[in-house]
Parts: structure tokens; C-alpha cells; sequence
């Protein structure tokens, strides 16, 4: 459903002054131009008829991308079942990782390297912490998140760590004896601390560039890292329906934008320092876009990756020894090969049909030709086209 203001509203308003006065990357400028034409007659679409009642509905196409705030909510829906299914039946625990902000522009520098190197290190830091505290691999799902409320820059990524794992001997261990929580906090963060920054001082003086933020790295050294480690959630489905939350979102969706007028943004934001309140935040219009800019990954880059007994490659080589009341892998597998279109995945996970006739609630939407391209107006962000009924 169409929010009163959206991002793309945003776009169209102050794409041209975000481009004469910040000059953002082709793939910036890429994703933004997408965002602005989304379910508008620019991509096409199709005419669609319904075959009880001949309400006739205009459905355009969707730009697909990443960064959109709606387009996300199948690919999560979807993500969600598929790791459903291969989730152990143990406890798992939420931690997150975060840097400090003097390295943001290192992270700005070349967004790539660092967010591989903040990965590597989230994952050699708690592969190490399995290995010292219990003797087992563990494994880890882990989601890359770049922002603050304020759409400042604030990369953070959080991991859900399953309380179980794999000796040297390939024996199953269920681990996690520091009361609450999996592992020591005070311990995770000097050793998250030490392993990320000795890797990004080593990558950047490989390409010559340590000089340039050495003193950045030197204040980080005197900054206080945080690393939030929860307590265990109460079940697999439970952890997943969690983590799904933070999967596929992009740092500001249609409903948090209140207001747009022609010079400002104005979108809720959570204080954390006031009890995690909502409040209102207001940006000049060009600075509000030049902060999303800040979140715009890389092109193919992963932002959800597996780790250890949650790596698919793994896991072709290991015997889980599953609990009885799960159904084991197997069975999983072959459940989730059983034949169902995506619509029909897409009804059983939403409960929404959207073929569906929205008038008389009994038809069924019929495509009875496709709209073409159109030209677009002159300029990257035009002004508003034609939109869908839906």
C-alpha cells in the first residue's frame, strides 16, 4: 500500500541537486534513477483483466533493486522459509558487532574491502572464541548493516551464533555455560578489536594508503568497542522469524518519511538515549538523499553470509545429529522440493493472493497484454509518472 510520501518522492524532488552538489558514483546515480521510476509506466507493466467481474487494473513492473524500500518483502518472506529449514534445534544467541565512527572514512574510502574485512573478523573472532571456550567449529549467519536511525553511517553486522557445534574428533557438543550469554563480552571485544584493525592496517598499507588513515586507526585504538552480545532466544523458528527482521531491510522505508516539502525531509528516528522513543528528524532535502547514498552496497556485493556449520559447503561434509522431534535434513530437502509456483510460495508465507481481484474478492486477475517501456522525460530524475492501481 502507498504511503502518502515515499523515497522515491525524495529522489525526484533533489536528484539534480544531489547531483550537481555531491556528484554521487555511476552505481549511486544508478540506484536512485531506479528508485524514482518504481511501479511507474517508465519499466512497463501489464494490463490486467478479472475474469469474474472485468475490473481492469495497470500493474507496473518493479525495479528490483536492493536499496528500494519495496522491494524487499518477498525476498525476505522467501529467505526467511528457506533458512527455516535448515536451522538447527538448538539455542542460538544475537550478537552484534560494531566499529567505531572514526573509521567511517576508511569505510567510505573503499566500502568493499572494509565490509570484507569486518565480516572476516566477526567470524575469526567468534570461530576463535568456539574454538578456546569449547573445542568445537560453531558457525554463524551473519547480516551487514550500514545505518543509524539518522541515516548517519554506522556499520554494524549481527550474527546469530548457534549454542552447539563440532569437536576435532567430529563428535556434536552443545556449548554456552557463561550464564545468559555465549561467550564473555569484555573478551569479545578486545579480541574483535585487535583482529579488525590489525587486518585493515595490513590492507591498507598493501595499497600504500596506511598513511593517509593512520591517525584515524590511532583514535580507535583509545575508543571503546561495542559488542552486544543477547541472551539465547527461545527456538529455531523463533531466531529466524528474528533475524528475518534485519535481513532485507534498507536504511529508511515509505513509512518512517512523515513529511517532504520542497526544501525538507522530515522521518522518524529511534533516540536510543531516550528509552528508544520515536522522534522526528528533519534534513535539508539533498543531505537526507547523500546520507542513503552512504548505504548503497557495492555491486554484487553479500550482505548475508554463513559461516561454519551454516556454510552450505560444510554441511555436505558433516552428519548433524539432529534431535528427534526435528525431522532431519533430509527430509527437510525433499519437502522444500515439492513442486509450488511463486505465487503459491508467496500466498502460503503472506496469506496475500495477489492475483486476487480487488473489487470483487473472487476473481482472478488475468495479464491480457503487456504495456511497453516508455520514453522517459528529459533529465535522470523526472518528475512523477502515471502510477499503478496497486
Amino acid at each position: 500500500m502507498r504511503t502518502r510520501f515515499e523515497l522515491a518522492d525524495a529522489v525526484t524532488l533533489f536528484g539534480t541537486s544531489l547531483l550537481s552538489n555531491v556528484k554521487p558514483t555511476p552505481l549511486q546515480t544508478k540506484v536512485l534513477r531506479k528508485i524514482s521510476i518504481y511501479r511507474t509506466a517508465a519499466p512497463g507493466g501489464h494490463e490486467e483483466v478479472c475474469d469474474c467481474c472485468g475490473t481492469v487494473r495497470y500493474s507496473y513492473n518493479s525495479c528490483g533493486d536492493r536499496h528500494c524500500p519495496k522491494c524487499q518483502a518477498a525476498k525476505q518472506a522467501f529467505w526467511i522459509d528457506d533458512l527455516m529449514r535448515k536451522t538447527l534445534p538448538v539455542k542460538h544467541y544475537h550478537v552484534v558487532f560494531t566499529v567505531p565512527h572514526p573509521l567511517n572514512t576508511i569505510c567510505l574510502h573503499n566500502q568493499r574491502v572494509f565490509y570484507n574485512l569486518l565480516f572476516a573478523a566477526v567470524w575469526n573472532t567468534l570461530r576463535a572464541f568456539g574454538y578456546s571456550h569449547f573445542g568445537v567449529e560453531t558457525g554463524v549467519v551473519a547480516v551487514l548493516h550500514t545505518w543509524g536511525q539518522n541515516l548517519s553511517l554506522h556499520p554494524h553486522i549481527h550474527c546469530i551464533v548457534p549454542a552447539a557445534g563440532y569437536t576435532l574428533d567430529g563428535q556434536w557438543k552443545n556449548i554456552g555455560h557463561w550464564g545468559c550469554y555465549l561467550y564473555p563480552v569484555h573478551q569479545l571485544n578486545e579480541a574483535f578489536k585487535g583482529r579488525f584493525l590489525d587486518s585493515l592496517k595490513r590492507a591498507l598499507r598493501k595499497d600504500r594508503e596506511l598513511v593517509l588513515f593512520n591517525e584515524d586507526i590511532q583514535q580507535t585504538y583509545k575508543t571503546r568497542w561495542v559488542v552486544n552480545c543477547e541472551p539465547a532466544l527461545a527456538s529455531a523458528d523463533h531466531v529466524i522469524q528474528y533475524l528475518g527482521q534485519y535481513t532485507h531491510r534498507v536504511a529508511i522505508t515509505n513509512q518512517r518519511i512523515l513529511h517532504i516539502t520542497d526544501q525538507k525531509v522530515t522521518f522518524l528516528a529511534k533516540d536510543y538515549r531516550d528509552r528508544a522513543v520515536n522522534k522526528p528528524v528533519t534534513l535539508d532535502g539533498v543531505e537526507f538523499l547523500r546520507r542513503f547514498t552512504f548505504h548503497i552496497l557495492p555491486t554484487r556485493f553479500v550482505k548475508i553470509r554463513y559461516y561454519g556449520i551454516y556454510n552450505h559447503t560444510t554441511k555436505n561434509h558433516l552428519e548433524l545429529q539432529f534431535v528427534p522431534e526435528r525431522p532431519d535434513i533430509d527430509t527437510l530437502i525433499n519437502r522444500a522440493k515439492q513442486p509450488e509456483t511463486r505465487l503459491q510460495r508467496l500466498e502460503r508465507l503472506t496469506g496475500v493472493n495477489p492475483c486476487q481481484c480487488p473489487v470483487c474478492k473472487t476473481g482472478r486477475m488475468v495479464m491480457i497484454r503487456k504495456l511497453p517501456r516508455i520514453r522517459a522525460p528529459d533529465g535522470l530524475f523526472p518528475g512523477p509518472y502515471p502510477e499503478s492501481s496497486h
